[in-house]
């Protein structure tokens, strides 16, 4: 058994310097104890520790994203399919979710009108049974009794696989367009930057963004909102999509596979898919049942594939076609 180490030792290890060696009443690493009758004790530790644990991890993370496989807009149910699907078919691939939001998970906590059951029709139900999460079987449809079962074993299932990278707190603020090598507007990635200082560039002074490049990006915003639907209404303003279809009255029998089907690249290097495809296509909402969104970022993904299969990429920039 190796000696235990004094955080002294520790310090100089890590190249940490001597301004920040700890006193020596201090005591070693090994003198903890999970104790509950009043004697726990943690391991002791430097406030600038915990500092550059997150700082490092967090801007090597932003540097080594800076050029991705795929970018994934949106983390919520049909975001959050793809990236499981896209990452666990290819694991060489640089999968990096951008959610504006601190709690991903979009609109898949709860059910409809705040009650917790989600339904799920068929044959969505098989994404269930691959990730893991038992249902009620009602026949044609079935129930999870907690939706945030569903949207919490989904996140952690994808958080854990070693290519997936989410930077939550994170809003995209606009997309980056090029003029390929044949000559077409091409998404070449998106523009991000702090949620917060997103949504307060009208109190400050100008606060420029940062930027992921990649070959392909999937938009799953949801419907139209304070961040929804951000793709499809950015294209109206760049000049690449004449106007929005404006999402429909809720039918989930024409909504459900309606989304599914047509989720697909809408302009080159850009795949929508979820309920942001609705406000694109004009299509009707499906409401409280998630069959749909589970669908769709399955499509997402296969999808996101073809494309990367169509094209030679270097730096995440796309320079020719198969």
């Amino acid at each position: 058994m190796a000696p235990a180490q004094t955080l002294d030792n520790k310090f100089a290890e890590n190249g940490f310097g001597k301004q920040l060696k700890p006193s020596s009443k201090l005591t070693t690493y090994d003198d903890v104890a999970e104790n509950y009758d009043g004697q726990y004790r943690f391991a002791p530790i430097q406030e600038a520790q915990v500092s550059r644990a997150m700082i490092k991890r967090y801007f090597e993370t932003m540097y080594e994203r800076a050029v991705s496989d795929v970018v994934i807009v949106g983390a919520g149910s049909a975001g959050l399919t793809c990236a499981y699907h896209l990452a666990s078919t290819r694991p060489d691939l640089k999968i990096t979710i951008i959610e504006a939001n601190v709690a991903p998970g979009g609109g898949a906590w709860l059910g409809g009108q705040l009650m917790t059951p989600m339904v799920i029709r068929k044959p969505a139900n098989r994404f269930l049974q691959t990730i893991g999460v038992p249902y009620e079987d009602e026949g044609a449809y079935v129930v999870v009794k907690h939706a945030a079962l569903f949207t919490s074993t989904l996140l952690s299932r994808v958080l854990a696989m070693p290519n997936v990278v989410m930077m939550n707190a994170t809003a995209v603020e606009d997309l980056i367009i090029h003029e390929d090598h044949a000559g077409q507007q091409r998404v070449a990635g998106v523009v991000t930057n702090w949620t917060l200082v997103a949504l307060n560039h009208d109190t400050q002074s100008c606060m420029d963004p940062n930027t992921i490049t990649c070959p392909v990006v999937v938009s799953a915003t949801g419907h139209d909102g304070p961040m929804g639907a951000f793709s499809a209404k950015r294209l109206v303003s760049a000049g690449l999509l004449k106007e929005l279809g404006n999402m429909r009255g809720l039918d989930m029998n024409r909504s459900e596979p309606a989304i599914v089907n047509n989720t697909r690249e809408v302009t080159p290097g850009l795949i929508m898919a979820g309920m942001e495809l609705s406000e694109h296509d004009g299509k009707n909402r499906m409401g409280p049942t998630f069959g749909g969104m589970i669908g769709s970022g399955i499509k997402a993904a296969h999808e996101a594939l073809r494309v990367l299969d169509s094209v030679n990429v270097v730096e995440g920039r796309v320079v020719s076609s198969v």
